[in-house]
């Protein structure tokens, strides 16, 4: 059997952005990903299917499995011949075991790598406005477990030395907070010397106390401050009032669900995130092809097609592909799409639509677009969804248009998400932004298939335009944001709206 390896791999302070390419790529190849408890669970996702993902996080004193056993289980898994990724908070040699557990593979002849990590030591600290080191406060950097091995007689940690330095990172202290001040300030340490604690640091629900070494114990305890935690302690926390930028961030700490399919809610996800939001993924729409290729064959009979969705676009394409033609077959075709995400899509083929609505994005706008349009006489194949309104199809009827529509895929509500929507609704959540009426109609299905009722009056429901936002009030739900442009961008900036009032 050919042996294995293990890639002792960091996975940064928290924020996955933060994440190295190379722990990327490597997750990506993984046969088995052994991960602790600060490795952001969302970096699991880049993991190819069928990998075995093993949790042995430690939090509290709560050890999933002894270190000694971690051990083992990474060699066991290597000579297996698998490739193993042991995913690490932050950098694996930062107080994070990662030599005792490179002692045991070399004495075991596994062969190893080492993928370094950005550290919270100084990322979660510039998360909170807080330089580490700066040329007019301090050129001195002492980083320290706050939280030593269990067992030892006396710390050696040595305080004496400690005070005379300028800034120092205590991770993993805040239980021991009391005890770090009181032996600080016992070794010389001005106790006006200003302390920072910054609690899941790099995240959405980064909380920071302030305050100087005489007072900071009572103040970490006012704000509430728990593991896990960092302590920087020095003049440079001085600066954080000028340098604070993470949490000025407009919907920080706002726990929105973004419920589109799993392939489109990337977009809608980054830009949330990008404005310091919590997103939570709960796609329930899943978008299953159900074309026959045969509607084709018929293609150059008509004058006009008609796409009033992304996924219409990638259906029609996708079809078009498969039945040995090209974009050359629709050379004699116009082409109207519903609003500007249709639009983009296509443009992404090299195709600029002939019609669209010039505000209202839906199929009332698009009619109202084509009534500038002589369509007596004319063929329109309207390809699109399973589901859907006949406001259009009726209304070119009337406009003495020849309609054909053809169905391109369906909308399902996808298995997985169940699990996930019990879950996180039970975890709460602030905001539901729904961007179709599947997706209103899904939410009320697995509403209903809860055992137990769900709160739902603190609950802001966003809706993307009018169409979704009247299948909400079907449910007798009226959503307190509704876009003014039926895009994704308009939602958000709808969303911006909201929370600025």
């Amino acid at each position: 059997m050919t042996q294995g390896k293990v890639y002792l791999v960091g996975a940064g302070p928290g924020d996955p952005q933060l994440f190295t390419l190379k722990g990327k790529k490597l997750l990506e190849q993984a046969d088995v990903v052994v991960y602790d408890y600060l490795a952001n669970p969302k970096l699991l996702s880049f993991c190819k299917e069928g990998v075995e993902k093993i949790y042995v996080g430690k939090k509290g004193g709560d050890h999933t499995l002894p270190q000694e056993e971690i051990n083992r289980l990474l060699v066991e898994k290597a000579k297996e011949g698998k490739i193993v990724v042991r995913l690490k908070g932050g950098d694996p040699f930062l107080f994070g075991r990662g030599g005792e557990e490179l002692e045991e593979l070399f004495k075991e002849g596994i062969p190893f790598e080492v993928v370094p990590g950005v550290t919270s030591a100084i990322a979660v600290p510039a998360y909170a406005g807080i330089p580490v080191t700066h040329r007019n406060y301090t050129s001195t950097l002492a980083i320290i477990t706050g939280h030593e091995a269990e067992g030892k007689p006396e710390s050696k940690i040595d305080f004496k030395a400690l005070a005379r330095l300028g800034t120092l990172v205590f991770l993993m202290g805040v239980k021991n907070l009391p005890y770090i001040v009181e032996n600080l300030i016992k070794e010389g340490k001005d106790p006006k010397t200003p302390v920072a604690l910054i609690q899941w640091g790099t995240l959405p629900k980064q909380k920071v106390a302030t305050g100087c070494l005489e007072n900071i114990v009572e103040e970490a305890e006012r704000v509430g401050i728990k593991p896990p935690a960092i302590i920087v302690v020095g003049e440079v926390v001085k600066l954080r009032s000028q340098f604070s930028w993470f949490e000025k961030k407009p919907l920080l700490g706002k726990r929105i669900a973004v419920t589109r399919t799993r392939e489109q809610a990337s977009k809608l996800t980054s830009l949330l995130e990008e404005l310091g939001s919590e997103v939570v993924e709960l796609p329930l729409i899943k978008v299953e092809p159900i074309y026959e290729l045969s509607f084709l064959e018929r293609l150059n009979l008509y004058d006009w097609l008609v796409l009033t969705s992304e996924n219409g676009v990638r259906f029609f394409i996708k079809a078009l592909l498969e039945s040995g033609k090209d974009l050359r077959a629709l050379k004699d075709i116009k082409i109207a799409v519903i609003g500007k995400a249709t639009a983009e899509a296509l443009e992404k083929w090299g195709i600029r639509p002939d019609l669209m609505p010039e505000k209202n994005y839906t199929q009332e706008g698009l009619l109202e677009a084509f009534s500038k349009v002589d369509l007596k006489g004319k063929k329109v194949l309207l390809a699109r969804a399973k589901e859907a309104r006949d406001v259009l199809p009726q209304g070119l009827e009337k406009f003495g248009a020849l309609v054909d529509v053809i169905p391109l895929y369906q909308t399902v509500l996808p298995e997985e998400t169940r699990d996930i929507f019990k879950q996180e609704i039970k975890h709460g959540i602030e905001v539901i932004t729904f961007t179709s009426s599947s997706t209103v109609k899904n939410f009320f299905k697995l509403l209903s298939e809860l055992n137990q009722p769900v709160d739902l009056k603190n609950v802001i429901f966003a809706s993307i335009g009018p169409i979704t936002s009247q299948e909400l009030i079907n449910h007798g739900i009226i959503p307190q944001i509704e876009a003014k442009e039926y895009t994704i961008k308009g939602l958000v900036e709808a969303l911006l709206s909201y929370f600025k009032s």
